[in-house]
């Protein structure tokens, strides 16, 4: 049976990133994400919106990256995939269980001054951080199982976005 795991998002974050290690010294840290639906309703003749509010678990240098430069109201495009967490409630004993996102690449949208929708008089800029490597540019770290493990190269770029290209110029285009 064939099976495709791979989510991609971008929202702002609900609260600011807290930094938390593991005993062997792993970074990790949960955000909060709110991610806006806009539409136009022909029914009511209303724009209506809708917000859906993501977990997301950043592990290694992504989570150290994160707790340093985001903030409350940041947007960010997460690329990761779904993971379902179970528990038992120590209060009910009922079985409990949690979907969220686990990060392998992060994306800083807008400039560093920005708080929520677009750019406030900063430059729009972007850096990406992943796990994974080859995606997104910027930070990449492989690790196993899917966590960052520290040390690699660090680079943050300065583009619209981490998915736009354009084409060469005229004077390059062969014929």
């Amino acid at each position: 049976m064939a099976s495709f795991n791979k989510v991609i998002i971008m929202g702002n974050l609900t609260r600011d990133p807290q930094v938390r290690y593991t005993p062997n010294q792993t970074a990790v840290t949960d955000l909060g994400l709110a991610v806006n639906r806009t539409w136009y309703d022909k029914g009511s003749q209303q724009k209506r919106e809708e917000v859906t509010f993501v977990d997301v678990t950043l592990w290694g240098r992504q989570a150290e990256v994160a707790g340093e430069y985001l903030s409350k109201g940041r947007s960010v495009l997460i690329e990761g995939r779904l993971h379902l967490d179970s528990w038992d409630d120590k209060e009910t004993g009922q079985k409990r269980s949690k979907l969220k996102v686990v990060c392998e690449n992060m994306t800083m949208v807008g400039g560093r001054n920005e708080q929520g929708g677009g750019s406030r008089g900063g430059s729009q800029g972007g850096g990406g951080y992943s796990n994974q490597g080859g995606g997104g540019g910027g930070y990449s770290n492989q690790g196993p199982a899917g966590q960052s493990q520290g040390g690699g190269e660090y680079n943050q770029t300065e583009s619209a976005g981490a998915f736009q290209d354009s084409p060469p110029p005229d004077d390059e285009v062969p014929f």
